[in-house]
């Protein structure tokens, strides 16, 4: 990805001098949408149509209005009908600021009370569960960062204060509490390894932000498992297999669901790419990313019971083999012509689990377990199935020797970032 700029565009109230340029944003703010028009066609074709020959004539003209009614119903309309009540605004709240921070507000100011707070940004989010007197909202983690306050309006215009249960940056999630008191629909999510590419997709969110709430866009899955990387906030690399949709992005859908035709949620809006890095600067168009809906269920299942998801780490820095040249392959690794994917090991942290395996710097890994791995993100997918305590068995190639090692996942990030600072 490293021709291509990921673009925030989250709503700001303020001037956006310095845009997020994270994996999140972005649909970055999120968000399908694209072929509304084709979606307007499909559902004119599946029309009922009860008539009547009545009409209405002004008493001034000649101009007539026809009373003929249409009852238009298809795959999209069912399908928002299920979903679309359970669909939010999120506002995040700071006080009022006099510098820029990472969605173009300002930072804050010694001398502003909490009552000073105003909207910074705003984004969407789905309610997906009620439970008792509380119902929870997953949303992207750059929708509500550095929020001192968060309200979420709600599809019947309520507005209500938001607690925050938990975030991860790392697959830019977050989730969200408030009283379900209100509350009447909550969404379902749907499988989205049986996800085709083809199949009908729609976005429901709030495109620059909530004045225009639960706005519906409708396309296609363009593609499965697009390998998306950006840095988050705290420097740390941001790698998934994203959904791509050709879904018309715009700013302030970052968070919202995106729906299969069985009204289930199948993804979450979070990026997409803007344009071109290069010096043409093309402009790209129709080309959104959402995070998979199973490994939603993943994250925000982790962070309902713990407010933070942890994860097994090797210990280890990585380079694609794809991304060096034949005759760096050939002088410095020294593996097989034959090899032509893999993840090349630049480094070893003392004391990691891969350290204790016995893997070493420029080892070239070319399957976990069972699964063949072609690239960092493959390896990191595969790496975060597994719970902290798991093992598993690394094949891997030292110059032309193919070798395998069970690594113990003793550590999880949190544990290596304690011991590489002692």
């Amino acid at each position: 990805m490293a021709n291509k700029n990921f673009k925030d565009v989250t709503p700001n109230k303020q001037k956006n001098t310095g845009l997020l340029k994270r994996f999140g944003v972005g649909l970055l703010s999120g968000v399908l949408g694209g072929m509304l028009v084709l979606g307007g066609a499909y559902a004119l074709n599946q029309q009922d149509t009860n008539s009547s020959s009545n009409t209405t004539t002004s008493s001034s003209g000649s101009t007539k209005v026809s009373t003929i009614k249409y009852n238009v119903e298809s795959d999209t309309t069912t399908a928002v009908n299920k979903v679309q009540k359970s669909v939010v605004s999120v506002l995040n709240l700071q006080k009022a600021q006099s510098s820029s921070n990472l969605f173009g507000s300002q930072s804050s100011s010694k001398s502003s009370s909490s009552s000073e707070l105003q909207t910074s940004s705003e984004g969407s989010g789905v309610i997906y569960k009620k439970s008792g007197d509380k119902a929870y909202i997953v949303t992207n983690n750059h929708v509500i960062d550095g929020a001192e306050s968060i309200e979420v309006l709600l599809n019947d215009g309520t507005k209500v204060t938001a607690k925050l249960v938990g975030k991860d940056t790392y697959s830019d999630l977050a989730v969200l509490q408030i009283s379900s008191s209100k509350v009447e629909t909550v969404a379902t999510f749907g499988d989205s390894d049986a996800l085709k590419v083809g199949e009908p997709a729609i976005a429901i969110g709030s495109p620059l932000g909530s004045t225009y709430a639960n706005s519906v866009t409708q396309g296609i899955i363009s593609a499965k498992n697009r390998n998306i990387s950006n840095t988050s906030d705290d420097g740390q690399t941001i790698n998934i297999n994203a959904i791509q949709t050709d879904a018309a992005i715009n700013p302030g859908n970052s968070g919202g669901p995106l729906v299969n035709a069985a009204g289930q949620v199948i993804g979450i809006n979070s990026v997409k790419i803007a344009e071109s890095s290069s010096s043409s600067s093309v402009s790209v168009e129709g080309m959104g990313f959402a995070i998979p809906s199973n490994e939603v269920v993943s994250i925000i299942n982790q962070l309902e019971a713990n407010g933070k998801v942890s994860r097994p780490m090797l210990g280890v820095t990585m380079t694609d083999l794809a991304n060096i040249t034949s005759a760096q392959q050939q002088e410095i690794l020294k593996i097989p012509s034959s090899v032509t994917s893999g993840v090349i090991i630049r480094s070893v942290q003392s004391a990691s689990p891969a350290e204790k395996a016995g893997l070493k710097q420029y080892d070239v890994i070319v399957a976990i377990d069972d699964t063949t791995i072609t690239s960092g993100t493959e390896l990191q997918t595969a790496l975060y199935k597994k719970k902290v305590g798991d093992s598993i068995k690394i094949t891997y190639y030292r110059g032309t020797t193919k070798k395998t090692a069970t690594v113990s996942l003793t550590l999880d990030q949190s544990s290596l970032k304690t011991s590489e600072s002692n």
